[in-house]
């Protein structure tokens, strides 16, 4: 994952509302949940929301799909994964050094 992909979707999660629509969609599960259920669920004014959920799709953490006349949201779990691999691909990767560091002082 590029860093200023990481840095987009990073940010979008960045705002409370968001990050609570996002996590009640990774909760939910492969099914999704209607957008009426979430607006129930997180108390959250219809254009409110609607702001959000297009803000999260626009970075790629969650898709829309129609479902008759309902609109279902769904967590992206690849790219959900790809950002938690990127966050943690270098985990202590300079510790050895670090350590070399403190010793020789």
């Amino acid at each position: 994952m590029k860093i200023d992909d990481a840095a987009n979707r990073l940010e979008a999660l960045g705002n409370p509302t968001r990050l609570k629509i996002y996590r009640a969609l990774v909760r939910a599960g492969e099914v999704g949940l209607p957008v009426g259920r979430l607006q129930d669920k997180l108390k959250v004014a219809p254009s409110t929301l609607s702001h959000h959920i297009k803000t999260l799709v626009a970075a790629g953490l969650i898709t829309q799909v129609r479902e008759a006349t309902t609109l279902v949201c769904h967590a992206n779990y690849d790219v959900m994964r790809g950002l938690v691999d990127f966050l943690v691909a270098e985990c202590c990767a300079d510790a050895v050094e670090c350590k070399d560091a403190k010793d020789a002082a």
